[in-house]
């Protein structure tokens, strides 16, 4: 792919982490010969400065019936969603009727506390899995893609007053669909509102882990606003979250229909004034994550010498993007642990390490442990403090490679 997915400019690669899994397709054992596999390489577009993946990855193979992603598993996320709630029922969903469509809903972290206050809502989520998982809560989905077509049959009276993604906008290869259903549902007022990862964060925290299959996009101010503008909306505010070590929250209206904040003009601002849409700021961020993973793998390979027992802590997404771009496999971890019970027995994509239980890591007394749910690391390390009395330290890798 060398033209832009937005604006149709030419796109110069940057970075290139090899050939890499669907980062959230876990595997059985039987199921790891056969597994679907693509290069991942991000480019920058020199027209609208969107950095995106090189190549596609078909949406029905990221987001199959099994997908394993829940948004409700970290404490930190079931609080943000819970505020996301509350701050649109007090602004955006105060009118008679209200409305809002959330295009991937997840398992209803947002929009279970949108169904509690009695206003009207719809998910639109393509994993039937965790679609069920929002419906036991009283959520209203629906099972699918959000597109134009999608949108138009969801359309009634007015339309949505807000149509909100988290996580989610980037995902979505086919902009120019997605946004065509965002006119078409939206009511001439209302907002279209976007909680995403940030590129700032990912090449100034070095977060490069956070690229991977699902993430088509990675946005900056500068590229929404171009994004926005070739569709026909407006960016009108930006805010940071908390969310994966930094995100923003943009929120893209129609030309007109309401005031562009300053905080817009002052994120263009900060992005130019820190280099961050410049080549020359992306290429170094190529040449640092080399060494990271340099440093980390002699890291893992010196504690092996040692006798010293190394096992991983999470497996979130990201978790297949490093341990396949740096090549750990079991021989250097012979597993990693996490809560979600829908993960645990099968094996991290690309790099085939076995996922158990957090029970196993307490059993397995770990002299070290590698921590790839980083952007938890406040909740984790507090839940296992045990660990750290008896002389365990945490390996992180972001944005640089320590023990703690």
């Amino acid at each position: 792919m060398t033209s832009c997915r937005i604006c149709g400019g030419a796109v110069g690669e940057l970075l290139d982490l090899g050939r890499q899994p669907s980062a959230n397709r876990f595997l059985s054992p039987e199921e790891a010969p056969q597994e679907y596999l693509f290069r991942l390489a991000i480019g920058a577009c020199d027209t609208c400065t969107m950095v995106q993946l090189m190549e596609d990855v078909p949406q029905e193979v990221r987001y199959h019936p099994a997908y394993r992603y829940l948004a409700s598993g970290s404490a930190l996320h079931r609080k943000f969603f819970a505020g996301e709630a509350r701050r649109l029922l007090e602004t955006e969903l105060t009118g008679p009727d209200p409305f809002i469509v959330e295009i991937g809903c997840n398992d209803g972290v947002l929009l279970e506390h949108i169904a509690q206050a009695g206003v009207r809502h719809l998910g639109v989520e393509p994993a039937a899995s965790v679609a069920a998982l929002a419906e036991a809560k009283g959520v209203t989905v629906r099972n699918s893609f959000f597109d134009d077509v999608t949108a138009a049959e969801i359309r009634t009276g007015r339309g949505a007053d807000v149509i909100y993604g988290a996580n989610t906008i980037c995902h979505i290869a086919y902009q120019d669909a997605l946004f065509r259903g965002v006119d078409t549902l939206l009511a001439p007022d209302g907002v279209f509102v976007m909680v995403e990862p940030y590129l700032g964060t990912i090449v100034h925290g070095m977060a490069f882990d956070q690229i991977y299959d699902e993430h088509v996009y990675y946005f900056t101010a500068h590229s929404v606003r171009a994004m926005a503008r070739t569709f026909g909306f407006e960016l009108v505010d930006v805010e940071d979250v908390p969310l994966h070590g930094g995100e923003i929250r943009y929120t893209l209206a129609r030309p007109g229909r309401r005031p562009i904040r300053p905080a817009v003009a002052d994120m263009l601002a900060r992005e130019q004034s820190s280099g961050l849409i410049e080549r020359d700021t992306l290429a170094r961020f190529a040449r640092a994550v080399a060494q990271i993973r340099e440093d980390l793998v002699d890291l893992l390979r010196g504690l092996r010498a040692e006798g010293r027992t190394v096992v991983g802590y999470g497996a979130p997404g990201k978790t297949a993007t490093v341990t396949t771009y740096c090549g750990i496999g079991p021989d250097l971890l012979p597993f990693t642990c996490d809560s979600t019970p829908a993960k645990q027995g099968l094996l991290v994509p690309g790099s085939h390490i076995p996922v158990l239980p957090p029970a196993e890591f307490e059993a397995a007394r770990p002299d070290y442990a590698l921590l790839f749910a980083w952007n938890h690391a406040e909740e984790i390390m507090a839940k296992e403090k045990a660990f750290r009395d008896r002389g365990g330290r945490w390996i992180r890798y972001v944005p640089r490679v320590r023990v703690d």
